[in-house]
């Protein structure tokens, strides 16, 4: 009595998944293609490396010069100051470094009683400014417009930088002084919307007594609310 033996050969091929063999044949078939598809993926990768690299050069390199730059404006040294904050801020757009150079020449401009020259510069630089700094741009851009008597832009920056900024005792600051320069434009209502919404929302802030203060002025104590 004989036994048979089945042996498993090519029949298993049958098995094989369709879409990798179609893939398989597409390689063999197109060997230029897929060398040139190979080198432009390792030069992609290669320069998305260098460019980070050169990315976190340039940051090291701003921030460096950044140091001597803050020394000279905390010496009031305000030539110097300006001269390399505007150097930093055009030399390295886009850092951290150069953004932080932006807000300092501002306030050298602001120590100086620049303040056309502060106005322009942050009014350019607030609407794109990163979230860790917008708040401080707008501030800054409310004084300058204080400084030069237009209480309404000052208002409404001091408004932007409220909206932006995410510490309450900062934004209660800020709507402070947006009431006050509301008051001076002689918008009452304005200033007591800002008021309100310390007294109402940021409770907790140091300036809210200011602001109860302020609301029973405008309202001939009339009430606090």
């Amino acid at each position: 009595m004989s036994t048979s033996v089945r042996t498993v050969g090519p029949a298993a091929a049958g098995t094989e998944n369709p879409i990798l063999t179609a893939l398989n044949a597409w390689i063999k078939g197109h060997r230029q293609a897929v060398s040139w598809l190979v080198t432009l993926m390792i030069l992609g990768a290669g320069l998305g490396a260098w460019s980070l690299m050169s990315s976190r050069q340039t940051e090291a390199r701003a921030a460096r010069d950044l140091v001597g730059a803050r020394l000279a404006f905390e010496s009031r040294n305000y030539p110097l100051a300006g001269s390399e904050l505007s150097r930093i801020a055009e030399n390295y757009s886009g850092t951290r470094a150069a953004e932080e150079a932006t807000l300092l020449l501002a306030q050298v401009r602001l120590g100086q009683g620049q303040n056309q020259l502060a106005v322009e510069q942050l009014a350019r630089f607030a609407p794109g400014a990163s979230r860790q700094y917008k708040a401080q741009a707008y501030g800054l851009l409310g004084a300058a417009y204080e400084n030069l008597g237009r209480p309404v832009e000052a208002a409404r920056a001091y408004e932007a930088a409220a909206a932006a900024s995410g510490m309450p005792f900062l934004r209660a600051q800020y709507l402070s002084d947006a009431g006050r320069a509301w008051v001076a434009a002689g918008d009452t209502a304005k200033a007591l919307t800002a008021y309100r919404e310390i007294v109402t929302k940021l409770d907790s802030a140091g300036t809210v007594v200011e602001a109860k203060v302020r609301i029973g002025e405008l309202t001939r104590g009339a009430g606090t609310r």
